[in-house]
C-alpha cells in the first residue's frame, strides 16, 4: 500500500513540474518555480561571476594618480583578446548567465512578462556587456527594463547604469541632462543616489565643469555605504580642487582620506600623504615636522609596498633643499622599490639627470635622460621637451669634455718641471688610494659570498660542506643549476651518479675556489714552487704552511704589482704632455670655441642663465681669438639683462667703447631696430644664397670662407658651411662634395643642417658613388661644347649660331645652356636629342651648313653619362672610354 502511495505521488509531482516548467502558462506555480529557479540558481551564479570579475578588475586596474581619478574603474578597452573571446572570463560567465536565465525562463505572455525576475536578468546581462566594453548591447539590455519593466523596483538602479553606458559613449550632456532630471525624483535613495550623483560628478568632469562636479560629488561620498567608494570620491574630490587651485580645501580633503585610515585602502592614504607632501612650503614650512612624519611612513612596515611613493616624496624634499647627494639616494631608493607607476620611475630617473646636469655632470645626465625617455609616452609634450634637452646634451658632452681635457693639458704645460712632478706625485698618491679602496671593496666581497656558500646547510649530506650543501640544494631545486651545467660530463649536479659530489663538476665550487684562491694568494703562474716564484731572494728557512709568511708573500706580490704599474709613474704623464707651440695654439684655440659653444648652448637651449655666463667669462679670461671676443660680449650682454642688470650695463659699455663701429654697437644702441646691412649673418646668407640659384657658383665660392670667418660663432654659420658644401659639389665633384658634408655633419650634428649632411651621407652619397657611364641605348642625349673659362668672344658667336640654328628649324623640343663644370671650364649644352643619331645629324648640320660652320670641338653624350660628368668630374674619362 505504501509502494503504492510513493508511486502515486511521485507520478502526481512529476507531472506538477511538468506544468510548472512550461513558460506558455500564466499560472500561479508556473510564475513562482521560473521565478524561484531564475533567482536562486541562473542568477545568483551569475551575480557571483560578476561580483569575481570585478573584484580581479579592482586588483588588476592600475590607477594613475598623476591624474584625476575616473569615478569607476573599467578594463583596458585596447586589450587585444582572440575573435569570440572576451577580456575577462567571469564577466562572460556572468553574460552567459544572463542569456541562459533569459531564454529558459523568460515568461512573455500577451506582451507582457510575467516572470518578476526578468529585470535582474536583463540588467546582468547589461552590467556584464558594459565591463566587456560593449555599450551598445548594454544600452539595448537597459532599455528592454526600461520599457518593459517600468514598474520595477530596479528601475531607478537601471536609469543609472544606461547614463553610465551614455557617459561611456561620450553622450555627457544627455547623460547630465538626465541624471539631473532622474535626482529630481525623491524616491531614488541610497546606493542608487550616491551612484547617480557619482557618475554626474564623471560627466561634469568630461566636460570640465569643476565646480558643479565637486557639488555632487560631495553628496555621493555622503550617501555611499561603502567604504573603498567613500574614499576613491574624497581623493577624487581633493583631485577636484587641487585642480581649481583651491589648495588648502584640497590638503583638508587628503587628510579626510588619511583620518579613514584602515577604512580606506592603504593605496589611497598613502597617494594623499603624497598630495599634502606637494603642497609643502620648502622654504617657510616646518621641515623637521615633515621629515619625522614620512620617516615614520618609512619605517611602518604597513606600508611596504608603497616604499617607491613615499621615497620619491623624501627625495624631492632633499632636491628642493639642494641637498643632491640625499635626494639621490632617495631618488634611487624609489626606483628601487620596483614601481608599478611608469611616471613615477620616469620622474626618478629625470630628477637624478637634472641633478647630475645641475652638476654638470654631463655623460651621466644623459644616460639618466634615456631611461626616463624609455618609460614616458612619446606622445607627450614633457618626451618631447626630454627628448630635445638629450639631443642637445650630445654636443655639451663633446664640447665640455674638450674644454676641460684641453684646459687640463694647458695648465700641466704651462708647469715648470718641479711642478709638474708634484702635481704627478700628488694625482698618483691619490690613485694608489683609490685602488687600494677598490681592491678591498672586491676582497670583502669575495670573503662574503665564500661565507654564504660556506653556511648554506641543508639535512642531507655533510653538513659542513658548502659544496655538498649547494649540491643538495641543486638537486632539490632545478631552477637555480647554474649555466651550462645540462652539458656537465657524468656525475653532474643534477643527476644521481655517486660522483655527483665531485669538487670540480660543480662549476658554483669552482667559482668559490677560484676566488678564495686569489683571495689568499693573489695570481700566480702555473709551475713549480708557484708559492715563491716571487719572491728576490732565497729563505731556507720559511715554512710553506705559516700563515703569517703567506700574507707576507701577498702583500710582497701586491706591492710588485703596484710598482710595475706604469699608472704609478710619473714619467709616464710627463712624456705624453706636448711641447710643441703649434699642438698647444692648436688645443688653446679649441678650448676657446668650446667655452663659446657652451655658452651659447646654455643660453639659446636650456636657458641656463648663470652657466652660460660662467662659460662665457671664463672664455675672455683665456684670452681667445679677436673673432669670438665682441659675440661672447655681446651674449653676456643679453645673459646679464635677465639675471644681472648691473652687469649687463657695464658689458655695454665694453662693447660701445671697444668695438664702436660693430653691427653689436649698433644692436646695443638701438635694440629695437633690426640691422639689415652686410653685418647681418642672416642677410648676408640669404643674398649669398640668391647668388648661388642665380648659377653664379664661382663668385660664392671666392667668397664663402671669408664668410664663415666673418660669423664664426654664430648659429648662421651652419648654414654657410653647407652652402659651401653645395658650391664644393658644382665644381669640384662628388668626393670633396662627401668630405665637405662629413665636415658639416660631424661639427652640427644636432641641427638641421648637421642632420642633413647625415642624412646624404647615408642615403643619397652610396647611391651616387654607385653611378657608372653606360654605353647601353640612352633615351636622351646632348650635344656638348667644351669651353675654358673666362669665356672669350668666340663664345658669344658659338652661342649665337645656335640659337639660330633652334629659331631657324623651330626645334621647340631642343633648347641650349650654358653650364659650369669646374673653376676652368663651361659647357655649351644643346639639350633634347632622342637619339644619337639625331644629335649627329644636328652636329654635321651646324659644322657644314653655310650659315652656321661652327669649328668648335663638340661631343655627343648621353643625359645619364653627362650627370656623371658633372656629379664626378670625370669628363677626361669619358673621353677616353668613348674613343
Amino acid at each position: 500500500m505504501k509502494n503504492n502511495i510513493l508511486k502515486y505521488t511521485l507520478s502526481v509531482g512529476f507531472f506538477v513540474f511538468l506544468i510548472a516548467c512550461s513558460v506558455k502558462k500564466d499560472k500561479f506555480i508556473n510564475r513562482n518555480f521560473h521565478a524561484v529557479t531564475t533567482e536562486y540558481n541562473v542568477l545568483y551564479n551569475g551575480n557571483i561571476a560578476l561580483d569575481k570579475g570585478l573584484v580581479d578588475l579592482k586588483a588588476t586596474y592600475q590607477d594613475d594618480f598623476w591624474e584625476i581619478l575616473p569615478i569607476e574603474r573599467m578594463p583596458d578597452n585596447e586589450e587585444a583578446v582572440l575573435p569570440g573571446q572576451t577580456k575577462n572570463a567571469d564577466f562572460e560567465r556572468a553574460e552567459e548567465k544572463a542569456v541562459k536565465a533569459i531564454q529558459k525562463h523568460s515568461m512573455n505572455i500577451g506582451g507582457t512578462e510575467k516572470n518578476p525576475q526578468m529585470d535582474e536578468a536583463y540588467l546582468l546581462l547589461a552590467k556584464a556587456r558594459y565591463y566587456d566594453n560593449r555599450f551598445i548591447p548594454s544600452l539595448e539590455a537597459l532599455n528592454y527594463i526600461l520599457y518593459k519593466h517600468p514598474l520595477s523596483d530596479k528601475i531607478y538602479h537601471a536609469k543609472v547604469w544606461r547614463e553610465k553606458v551614455n557617459i561611456r559613449l561620450d553622450n555627457d550632456e544627455v547623460a547630465i541632462k538626465n541624471l539631473k532630471k532622474l535626482l529630481e525624483n525623491k524616491n531614488v535613495s541610497g546606493q542608487d543616489l550616491a551612484d547617480a550623483n557619482a557618475m554626474l560628478s564623471q560627466a561634469y568632469m568630461n566636460i570640465q565643469a569643476q565646480d558643479s562636479a565637486v557639488e555632487t560629488l560631495k553628496i555621493a561620498k555622503s550617501t555611499t555605504k561603502n567604504n573603498e567608494e567613500k574614499a576613491r570620491y574624497t581623493f577624487i574630490l581633493g583631485q577636484l580642487y587641487e585642480s581649481m587651485n583651491h589648495q588648502d580645501s584640497a590638503f583638508a580633503v587628503f587628510e579626510e582620506v588619511i583620518q579613514m585610515n584602515r577604512k580606506s585602502p592603504r593605496r589611497y592614504v598613502m597617494q594623499a600623504h603624497a598630495k599634502q607632501a606637494q603642497q609643502f612650503d620648502y622654504i617657510k614650512g616646518d621641515t623637521v615636522v615633515f621629515v619625522k612624519k614620512f620617516q615614520k611612513l618609512l619605517d611602518d612596515r604597513e606600508n611596504r609596498p608603497y616604499l617607491d611613493i613615499l621615497n620619491h616624496q623624501m627625495a624631492l624634499f632633499y632636491d628642493k633643499q639642494d641637498k643632491n647627494i640625499t635626494a639621490k639616494q632617495y631618488y634611487n631608493k624609489s626606483i628601487k622599490a620596483a614601481s608599478r607607476d611608469n611616471y613615477l620611475v620616469a620622474s626618478n630617473y629625470r630628477n637624478i639627470g637634472e641633478i647630475n646636469f645641475r652638476e654638470a655632470k654631463y655623460v651621466t645626465a644623459g644616460k639618466y635622460y634615456d631611461s626616463t625617455l624609455i618609460r614616458l609616452d612619446d606622445r607627450t609634450r614633457e618626451y618631447r621637451r626630454i627628448q630635445k634637452k638629450r639631443v642637445n646634451l650630445v654636443d655639451v658632452i663633446k664640447y665640455e669634455t674638450i674644454a676641460t681635457q684641453n684646459d687640463s693639458i694647458l695648465s700641466v704645460a704651462a708647469m715648470n718641471d718641479s711642478q709638474r712632478t708634484t702635481y704627478y706625485e700628488n694625482y698618483i698618491a691619490k690613485l694608489k688610494i683609490e685602488d687600494e679602496r677598490k681592491a678591498k671593496i672586491a676582497t670583502e666581497l669575495a670573503k662574503k659570498e665564500a661565507n654564504i656558500l660556506a653556511n648554506q646547510n641543508l639535512d642531507a649530506g655533510d653538513s659542513n660542506s658548502p659544496n655538498t650543501a649547494l649540491t643538495k640544494r641543486m638537486q632539490i631545486d632545478e631552477t637555480v643549476k647554474p649555466r651550462g651545467v645540462s652539458n656537465m660530463p657524468p656525475g653532474n649536479i643534477g643527476g644521481n651518479d655517486a660522483g655527483a659530489n665531485f669538487y670540480f663538476y660543480n662549476p658554483v665550487a669552482v667559482e668559490f675556489g677560484k676566488k678564495e684562491f686569489i683571495v689568499k694568494w693573489g695570481k700566480r703562474d702555473l709551475k713549480d714552487n708557484w708559492r715563491w716564484s716571487t719572491m728576490k731572494n732565497d729563505n731556507n728557512g720559511i715554512d710553506s704552511e705559516d700563515e703569517d709568511i703567506e700574507e707576507d708573500v701577498v702583500a710582497i706580490d701586491q706591492k710588485d704589482e703596484m710598482l710595475a704599474n706604469p699608472l704609478y709613474e710619473v714619467n709616464y704623464y710627463m712624456k705624453q704632455i706636448p711641447t710643441d707651440e703649434k699642438i698647444l695654439d692648436s688645443l688653446a684655440k679649441d678650448r676657446n670655441f668650446a667655452y663659446y659653444q657652451l655658452g651659447i648652448i646654455y643660453k639659446e637651449k636650456f636657458k641656463e642663465y648663470e652657466l652660460a655666463a660662467a662659460r662665457l667669462e671664463q672664455l675672455l679670461k683665456n684670452s681667445p681669438e679677436e673673432r669670438l671676443i665682441l659675440p661672447a660680449k655681446y651674449n653676456l650682454y643679453k645673459i646679464y639683462q635677465i639675471i644681472s642688470p648691473a652687469k649687463a650695463e657695464i658689458m655695454k659699455q665694453q662693447i660701445l667703447s671697444e668695438f664702436p663701429t660693430s653691427r653689436y654697437a649698433e644692436i646695443v644702441k638701438n635694440p629695437s631696430v633690426a640691422i639689415e646691412d652686410d653685418t647681418n649673418p642672416e642677410t648676408v646668407f640669404y643674398a649669398t644664397f640668391k647668388k648661388f640659384e642665380n648659377n653664379q657658383v664661382r663668385e660664392v665660392s671666392s667668397e664663402i670662407d671669408e664668410l664663415i670667418n666673418r660669423f664664426a660663432g654664430e648659429e648662421s654659420v651652419a648654414k654657410f658651411e653647407m652652402l659651401k658644401a653645395k658650391v664644393v659639389a658644382r665644381l669640384q665633384g662628388l668626393d670633396d662634395y662627401k668630405k665637405a658634408l662629413n665636415f658639416v655633419a660631424l661639427s652640427y650634428p644636432n641641427i638641421d643642417e648637421g642632420k642633413e649632411a647625415e642624412h646624404l651621407l647615408k642615403n643619397d652619397i652610396p647611391k651616387l658613388e654607385a653611378l657608372d657611364f653606360n654605353k647601353d641605348q640612352a633615351s636622351e642625349w646632348k650635344i656638348i661644347f667644351p669651353k675654358k673659362f673666362p669665356l672669350e668672344n668666340d663664345v658669344k658667336d658659338l652661342t649665337d649660331k645656335i640659337e639660330k640654328y633652334l629659331k631657324d628649324t623651330n626645334a621647340v623640343l631642343l633648347k641650349s645652356s650654358d653650364d659650369i663644370y669646374n673653376m676652368n671650364t663651361n659647357f655649351i649644352v644643346i639639350h633634347g636629342f632622342s637619339s644619337k643619331e639625331g644629335a649627329s645629324s644636328v652636329l654635321s648640320l651646324l659644322k657644314e651648313h653655310k650659315n652656321y660652320k661652327i669649328k668648335d670641338q663638340a661631343y655627343i653624350v648621353s643625359t645619364e653619362d653627362y650627370k656623371i660628368i658633372q656629379m664626378k668630374k670625370k669628363f677626361e674619362e669619358w673621353i677616353l672610354l668613348n674613343l
